[in-house]
């Protein structure tokens, strides 16, 4: 997904600044039926024979008269999937980068044995998913209205109308923890071991890692922690509302920058735009930077006021996973370079 480069508010916008994810709702409650048939109630897996649903968290029931086989899904999901045994079909959403290789969020998926129906925002080849056949559509969701992440909004209707049917995961205004869950019950839904050792071990590493994650930050509450994404012409602050990650990071005691909600007012709560002159009106120990491919990394940052930010004179600048792989296994090394990172900070600010 491309940065935005002004202030209009669009979803693309909110989310290209780094603002992408965070705390609120419960999970969304399933059914005895839901869980008779392998859906979100499901904690054992599913069989591979009989009706599948799974009750989403717009509410929506999805239905299927078998297990699901031809899985088409958002490229994070369809990795998170992938850890838990279930492979995917197609995808959309940001998968290849230009020289060819994986992008971050493709996590260890085989991307050459996918069929790509769209790699950039707006993307998404209606006849090639026909083609496929689909059984379900998933993707995650940003918004408080259930907009399918990556599905074009104005193609939609018609992506719909193919006729299988929709998954939604929500991403928004909670904590990390809740998608987790919800990824896992759903690769539980679609067949996957979700009681296996493997599943165990990475459940457990993750419930270790956040116990370091606060740990760390309890031991260096004075460190703070800026949220940035970069563009040509604006550095993002993001604050941590809204996104999944920073406000599990915050419910954890880490000290996050938070800019103040009138200067996050134009972005819906998400991000403060800076220019790159005022790139120094917050102070911060380390700066945790948007990883995604559409963003420009910090390797690549010539801009003089940011070479000259404490945090990156001390080399105190590190990755920011903004659209994390939903599983266990991919979340926890966020979580535990996190807290090395709080851990072996100097205080620069």
């Amino acid at each position: 997904m491309s940065k935005a480069r002004s202030t209009h508010l669009t979803r693309r916008g909110i989310l290209a600044a780094g603002g992408a994810l965070g705390l609120g709702a419960a999970l969304a409650a399933c059914g005895d039926e839901d869980a008779k048939s392998g859906g979100a109630g499901s904690t054992s897996g599913a069989s591979k024979s009989g009706p599948w649903s799974f009750k989403d968290d717009r509410g929506q029931t999805a239905k299927a008269g078998k297990v699901p086989a031809n899985i088409v899904a958002f490229t994070g999901v369809a990795a998170a999937l992938f850890d838990y045994g279930i492979e995917v079909k197609g995808v959309f959403g940001p998968t290849k980068t230009k020289d060819g290789k994986a992008d971050v969020q493709a996590g260890d998926m085989d991307i050459s044995k996918l069929t790509i129906l769209g790699n950039e925002w707006g993307q998404f080849n209606i006849e090639k998913y026909a083609a496929l056949a689909p059984d379900v559509l998933i993707s995650t969701m940003f918004d408080a209205k259930g907009t399918l992440w990556y599905v074009p909004e104005e193609s939609a209707d018609k992506i719909l109308k193919v006729g299988a049917p929709s998954v939604g995961i929500s991403a928004y205004d909670r904590q990390l923890t809740e998608p987790l869950q919800r990824l896992l019950e759903l690769a539980g839904s679609l067949g996957a071991d979700v009681t296996s050792d493997q599943v165990t071990k990475a459940k457990k590493r993750f419930e270790d890692a956040a116990a370091g994650l606060r740990a760390a930050a309890k031991a260096n509450p004075g460190i703070k922690v800026l949220i940035g994404s970069a563009s040509q012409d604006i550095f993002y602050v993001s604050g941590s509302h809204l996104s999944v990650d920073l406000e599990y990071f915050k419910a954890l005691g880490v000290n996050i920058v938070e800019p103040p909600a009138q200067a996050l007012k134009a972005s819906g709560g998400w991000f403060e735009n800076l220019s790159w002159e005022n790139v120094d009106k917050y102070d911060a120990d380390i700066i945790m930077m948007d990883n995604r491919t559409s963003t420009i990394q910090p390797a690549d940052i010539t801009k003089a006021t940011w070479k000259k930010l404490p945090a990156v004179k001390a080399g105190q600048v590190i990755p920011r996973v903004t659209e994390p792989v939903f599983s266990y296994d991919k979340c926890a090394p966020i979580l535990e370079d996190l807290a090395t990172a709080i851990e072996k900070a100097k205080k620069v600010s």
